[in-house]
This record gives structure tokens, C-alpha cells and sequence, in this order.
């Protein structure tokens, strides 16, 4: 059982393997890893060499029960490390060595949103199996509406979806029986019975351009208000992938490493250059996550950064839902601060005020848009 705030561990009374939503844990971890080494150097004969890796190949790991949401997420980070002109290494070893089993959700949490957000519950692509489960007793959608396989209710089974060479591999050594008509049909009842029953959801259209026209919206000071910056929000999204460099040396100075470690926006520190931190206050950090996930990451990438998971809903001690917020911003659109604010979140000095254009149309979620204004920045 999760909502905002709350997640908690129950039986449910069956033997339903997969019988859950998103939990704390991201696949994120298992390929854009929190801490990472990036190199190392060792004194020799008044210079430094470096020293090779010793990590080796990235280990071979099947990925068993991702869903259509964490799917989705994968895809936008591979985007980020592997789609442009600079590739990460280490993530792209990692995900080249990962055997992706999905599992379709065949019922929704309080806290998912995905189908508004247009990447679930089915998994559509990005997996070597995808795996429905069914139970005894689930309802036999069309079947019987004079069609064959009409009669009881089969056991407790999967229908396994084969998705790549390497999936075909696996299902060929497994010696699986076809899956039958009855089978097909209530594998899609389940996926659509999970889709009517979203918990949550976002209206879409405009999206971007309604935060961007909100900059100064007195919502961010409520909603800073409530924030504790505690970054579980971001430590919990699958496709945040904000980080930080740290370099260390053994106490001999003889050897350094310089390592990647996962950072988060709502830390003073993440936006610290030359004089303090960009971002000062909650409530310019919380308008720079939100307006990056769902507004300017569109402009970065062609996608969204939100999959509609529901994780930082229920993993916020706070309480805060993106949703609510979203919900809010637009039903009292065009609302300001009495004194506007720097981009620090502190009051700004009194400036010209800038010649009015027509605001550009927005881009849906899933496809590309104009580029962001400059004050926006990756990460």
C-alpha cells in the first residue's frame, strides 16, 4: 500500500508474485550507479601514472520485474548517456550487460500516474521478456463470448512476451506451451483494468509553457514552505542524474581517485559557483526541479523527465504531490508574487519590464520543442 507520504508492506491474501507498484529502489541504480570511478593516479618517480581499472567487465544482471514506467525511465536516460555526441562508458557497459524482464501492471497504485503521462501501464517496447501474470479466477475478458477456451479458470500463470534475440534465447530453453486465446485476452484485461485504475494523473497539454509563464507564481512559496530539500524526491526518480565530483587522496598523498557520486538539485551545494549558490532558497530549488522535469528536460531531450511512477509522491515525508502542485499552477495560471524574485528565490531589484511576444505553442511530452530559455540548465 503506498500514497503520499506512506508505503508500507501488506499480504495481500493471494499468491500474486508481482502483486506491487514502484517501491524505493530504482533500476537507476544498477546502471547509472551512485558512485562510480572515474580515475586513478598514483605517484611514480616524481610524476603520477594512471592506475588501470580493476572493476573489470560490467557484471551481467537481469533486471526481474521492471515495469512500464521504470522501462520508459531507461529510455530517457539513455538519451542522456548514450544518445548524444558524449558517451558515458560505464553506463553503456552496464546496460549492454543487463537482461531486461518487465511485468505489466495488471493493477495501479494510489500514487501512479503513467497513462497520463503516456508510458504505461502496457510495456510497449525495451524489454527481452515481458512477463503478465495471472490468477486464478480473473475474469476471462471476451473469452466465452462465443469463443473457444471458455471453461474454468487455468492456475496461477505467466504469459511471457519475447522482445529480443536474447529473450528468445532464454524462452527457448525454458520449453514453454503457446499461450492461448484465453490466456492473451486476460493478460490485456489486466493491463487495461490497471489503466481505469490510476490513482493520479496530469493534464499534459501546455505543460511546459504554463511553468514557464509562472516563474514568479506565489504556489512556489507554499509549496517551499512545505519542502524540507531532504532530495528523497530526486534520490527516488529513475531518471534523475544529477552528480558531483569528489577527489580524494590516502593519507600518504601517493595515490588519488576521482570518483562521480550522485547529487541532487535541492542541495545548496549542486548550483554553488564562485560566490554562493545559484539556487538559495527552497523555493528556487523546488521550481528548478519541477520546471526541469516536466517543462525544459522536454526542450533537452524530446521526452519529459516524469514517467508518472509516483515515487516522489510517496516517498516525500513532506507529503508534496507533483500532481497537486501541476493541478494548482494551472488552475490559477497567471498569478504573481506581489515582489518579484531573483533566480536565487530572494527578492529581485525593480528592472524594465520586457516587451510582450506571443508565448510558443507547447510541445506535447513525448515530442521535440523549441529550445528553453537560457536561465534553465542541465542537471
Amino acid at each position: 500500500h503506498h500514497d503520499r507520504g506512506t508505503y508500507r508492506v501488506r499480504h495481500r491474501g493471494d499468491e500474486q508474485v508481482f502483486g506491487f507498484q514502484a517501491g524505493p529502489h530504482t533500476w537507476k541504480q544498477h546502471l547509472f550507479v551512485p558512485v562510480a570511478s572515474l580515475v586513478k593516479l598514483r605517484r611514480r618517480e616524481g610524476s603520477f601514472e594512471v592506475v588501470e581499472p580493476t572493476s573489470g567487465a560490467a557484471p551481467r544482471r537481469a533486471l526481474l520485474g521492471a515495469r512500464a514506467c521504470d522501462l520508459a525511465a531507461m529510455a530517457v536516460q539513455d538519451r542522456v548517456f548514450v544518445g548524444g555526441a558524449v558517451v558515458d562508458p560505464d553506463y553503456a557497459a552496464r546496460r549492454a550487460a543487463a537482461l531486461v524482464v518487465a511485468v505489466q501492471c495488471t493493477s495501479a497504485g494510489a500514487t501512479c500516474f503513467c497513462a497520463s503521462m503516456g508510458t504505461g501501464p502496457r510495456v510497449p517496447a525495451g524489454h527481452d521478456l515481458c512477463l503478465t501474470e495471472l490468477l486464478p479466477g480473473d475474469p476471462p475478458a471476451a473469452i466465452g463470448q462465443g469463443q473457444p477456451d471458455a471453461g474454468a479458470s487455468p492456475g496461477h500463470r505467466f504469459v511471457v512476451e519475447i522482445g529480443s534475440a536474447a529473450g528468445a534465447e532464454v524462452v527457448s530453453a525454458l520449453g514453454l506451451a503457446p499461450a492461448s486465446a484465453r490466456d492473451l485476452a486476460e493478460a490485456a484485461a489486466g493491463v487495461a483494468r490497471a489503466a481505469a485504475q490510476m490513482g493520479r494523473a496530469v493534464e499534459t497539454a501546455g505543460l511546459r509553457d504554463l511553468l514557464f509563464r509562472n516563474l514568479e507564481h506565489p504556489r512556489w512559496d507554499d509549496v517551499a514552505g512545505r519542502c524540507l530539500s531532504c532530495a528523497n524526491c530526486t534520490l527516488v526518480c529513475p531518471t534523475c542524474f544529477c552528480s558531483t565530483v569528489e577527489d580524494t587522496t590516502d593519507l600518504t598523498g601517493d595515490e588519488a581517485e576521482r570518483t562521480r557520486r550522485w547529487d541532487s538539485c535541492f542541495t545548496a551545494g549542486h548550483s554553488h559557483v564562485h560566490g554562493g549558490s545559484v539556487r538559495a532558497s527552497t523555493r528556487a530549488r523546488y521550481r528548478q526541479w519541477l520546471t526541469h522535469k516536466v517543462g525544459s528536460w522536454i526542450d533537452q531531450f524530446g521526452v519529459s523527465g516524469c514517467v508518472g511512477c509516483g515515487r516522489c509522491i510517496t516517498f516525500c515525508p513532506a507529503g508534496i504531490d507533483l500532481t497537486e502542485e501541476l493541478a494548482a499552477l494551472r488552475a490559477t495560471d497567471g498569478q504573481r508574487d506581489a515582489a518579484p524574485r531573483g533566480h536565487g528565490g530572494n527578492p529581485a531589484a525593480p528592472s524594465s519590464p520586457a516587451p510582450s511576444s506571443p508565448a510558443p505553442s507547447s510541445p506535447e511530452p513525448n515530442s521535440p520543442a523549441p529550445s528553453p530559455p537560457p536561465s534553465w540548465e542541465k542537471g
